[in-house]
This record gives structure tokens, C-alpha cells and sequence, in this order.
């Protein structure tokens, strides 16, 4: 366990606005005006501090943004995009190029997977999926060719956590990029502390909370993010993935509360993985002493901020699955609903949504069956009450 908080560093984090604003002012600009013809020469070559183009490459709002969030990944800096899957494509094509391969975990998020799988071979971006845990295996798909090794700090849905220290001493030995999305866990994990390159969240879960905006961001070293930005050759200017300015700013204001949003959510989520194995019902989470990760975790977390919100559980057949999901929403659980990080409890089925992309041979080989749901535990403060309302859902349909 780290010691290290990350939260500390968002706090620290002033922007003052135009006229004193405790928040800093929002620029409803596309294009900004230059006094000199040499300084927009200058720009359109380099980055210069409090000097800004054209908003597709980069504006105030998303700039204050970026910053804050680097603060909480410790990386030199960051750029926000206009959704996680954006985030991923601008940083896989600043990476690689055709002939190029990547090493990708088996069980990542369902539009990733497609993303490697589907889309970037007709450019020449080749994908091998393995089992992120097996180091062997991973080591056995090592060629020149490989550009980057992609995992996600807890796996979509199956709740895996990769040892992101081992797979960085495997990229070492062929130059290889580690890539890591970090949505599920914002705070409790630093991946770049443990030897990631570069750092993926969607800001549409945890960090903005609120479910009423979409965004991503990338956060890296100075020289990785700068290359993204280039006028001339950035994936991120020309294939132009802007967030807005207005949701940057909401973003921004939101990631304050991230720690204490983070807590709660890892407190319910804890006590409802807890009462679920008291009543012998098959869970995964990385909190309890059974999760083959445990450990793990416990070694390369933040301390203070828990295992995290997101629990796995087995309904054990279809039926079963398919009745409980819209009785728990009629019961007032929470939400039937794909995403996570609300701030209510969220429960799908992700053979059926978020992971159905994955082929099934390889849905069966993660153990991702019809009867898997996934909840997101939302910050209730009666926690008790929402278990009550579950195991009155699972009396229902049969479960109990």
C-alpha cells in the first residue's frame, strides 16, 4: 500500500478566473487573435504558456483541465479529448504506425477491443490479446514489431488486476510503450508511479460522476503530449477529438470531489461484497481475501481510498439474470444501465452490452457468462437499505 495521495495534488491546484472567480472563466472561443505576426508563426511551431491558436488544438478550459489531471496521474502533463475512446485512438495512432503491433489484455472495455480488433488492421495495426495476468505468455508475444503493451489497471468486467510493474520490465526489453487505462480506478491506483507510459481515463465515469457529460484524457510525459498536439503531424490537432470548453470547466469542477466520491463508492461496494458472500453468492471484487488479486492490489494501491466501486456477480443462469436486472431497477436498486462512476448504482449485463464486441470462445475463456452483472455502487448513504432492496430482488426471481 502507497502512501503517496494523489487527491493532495488536485487540492493544491488554484485557477483563478478572469475577474478573481474562485473557477476559472470559461473562453467561448473557437479561434483566439494575435498581436504580431511573429507570435502566430511561433505558435503554429511550438506550444507557449497562456498562448492559444485555435480550440481544436487546444483551449483555456481544456487546458486547466489537462493540468489538474496530470496533477492526479503524476505525469508532466495531459490532454483531454472529447471521449475516452478518443483518448485511446489519438494515443495508439500517435504510437504506431503501419507494420506496428500491439500486445493487448484479453479483458479489456467491449469498444476497445473492436477498436484493435476491428478497425486499426485496415491500416496495418496488428493486435495479439493475451492473458495480461500470464507474464510468460505475454513475453512470448514479444516481436521487433511491438509498439505497445495495453491493459487496464482493473479489467472490464471481469475485475483483473494486471501487475503493471512486471509488464513494464517485459515493454523495457523491446522499447515497447505501456498503456493503461485507468477509468475504474482514479485515486486508489497511480499507474504511472508503477511504470506506465501513458495513462487513459474516460471522464465520463468516476472523474466527472455525474453521467451528464462524455469525455477522455491522456496523460503522459511533455515530449509524448506535445507530439499529439503538432500541427502538422499530432494525432490529436488533425483528427480533431476537441472537448468542449464548457464541459471541461463542469469537469473540472467535479474532480474536486473526486476523494470523497471514491471513498463512499468503495465503502458501499465493500459492504455489499461482504453481505453477497455471507450469503454464499459467487462475487467478484478486489477486496475481499478470495480475489486472486488481492494481494496485488493491496501492495500498488493509494492509501485511504479503497478498492474501488465496481463489483461482479454471478446470477448463476439467464433467466434468472434477465428478470432480476429490470426488477432491481423497479425496486429502485438503482439504474438498468450501461457506464459507471454515477453517482446512483448502475447494473448491467455485459455479455449483452459493454463487452459484446469480445468474440465468444473468448467471453467464455474470461468466465464472462449470460448470468454476469456488473454494478457500479453509487455514494448512497444508507447502503444497508439498497442491500435489503437486492436481496429482496434476489428472493424474488430465485436466486436466494
Amino acid at each position: 500500500m502507497n502512501n503517496w495521495n494523489p487527491a493532495n495534488n488536485i487540492q493544491d491546484y488554484l485557477v483563478f478566473g478572469e475577474f478573481g472567480g474562485v473557477n476559472p472563466s470559461i473562453t467561448d472561443s473557437s479561434t483566439y487573435t494575435f498581436l504580431t505576426a511573429d507570435k502566430m508563426s511561433e505558435v503554429f511551431e511550438k506550444e507557449i504558456e497562456g498562448c492559444y491558436l485555435y480550440s481544436r488544438h487546444m483551449n483555456p478550459s481544456g487546458h486547466f483541465l489537462s493540468q489538474a489531471l496530470a496533477l492526479m496521474e503524476n505525469t508532466e502533463t495531459a490532454h483531454v479529448t472529447s471521449s475516452g475512446m478518443a483518448a485511446i485512438s489519438v494515443a495508439i495512432l500517435g504510437i504506431c504506425s503501419q507494420g506496428d503491433e500491439i500486445i493487448s489484455s484479453r479483458t479489456i472495455y467491449g469498444g476497445t477491443y473492436a477498436l484493435f480488433q476491428n478497425v486499426l488492421p485496415r491500416f496495418g495495426i496488428n493486435t495479439k490479446f493475451v492473458d495480461i495476468l500470464n507474464m510468460e505468455e505475454v513475453k512470448s508475444k514479444i516481436t521487433p514489431k511491438t509498439k505497445v503493451i495495453y491493459l487496464e489497471t482493473m479489467s472490464n468486467p471481469m475485475l483483473e488486476i494486471a501487475d503493471i510493474r512486471e509488464i513494464k520490465k517485459i515493454a523495457k526489453t523491446c522499447g515497447a510503450k505501456v498503456v493503461v487505462d485507468n477509468t475504474f480506478t482514479p485515486l486508489i491506483i497511480t499507474p504511472y508511479n508503477l511504470g506506465a507510459d501513458i495513462v487513459i481515463h474516460s471522464l465520463t465515469k468516476y472523474i466527472n460522476g455525474a453521467s451528464d457529460a462524455v469525455a477522455g484524457c491522456i496523460c503522459s510525459d511533455k515530449e509524448f503530449i506535445n507530439s499529439l498536439k503538432d500541427v502538422n503531424s499530432g494525432t490529436a490537432m488533425l483528427l480533431g477529438p476537441t472537448l468542449d470548453s464548457f464541459r471541461s470547466s463542469s469537469i473540472l469542477k467535479n474532480l474536486h470531489t473526486l476523494h470523497i466520491r471514491m471513498i463512499q463508492h468503495s465503502k458501499n461496494a465493500l459492504f455489499i461484497a461482504n453481505k453477497l458472500s455471507e450469503l454464499g453468492m459467487r462475487v467478484i471484487y478486489p477486496g475481499l481475501a478470495n480475489h486472486p488479486q488481492h494481494q496485488l492490489f493491496k501492495e500498488i494501491m493509494n492509501e485511504g481510498y479503497g478498492f474501488g466501486g465496481m463489483l461482479t456477480l454471478d446470477a448463476k443462469t439467464d433467466t434468472i439474470t434477465h428478470k432480476l436486472l429490470p426488477l432491481m431497477q423497479d425496486k429502485l436498486v438503482g439504474y438498468y444501465a450501461v457506464s459507471l462512476g454515477f453517482y446512483k448504482t448502475l447494473f448491467s449485463n455485459p455479455k449483452n452490452s459493454t463487452s459484446s464486441e469480445l468474440p465468444i470462445e473468448l467471453q467464455n475463456e474470461m468466465g464472462m457468462t449470460d448470468s454476469i452483472i456488473r454494478f457500479s455502487f453509487g455514494i448512497d448513504m444508507d447502503i444497508q437499505r439498497t442491500f435489503d432492496r437486492m436481496k429482496s430482488c434476489f428472493e424474488e426471481v430465485g436466486l436466494l
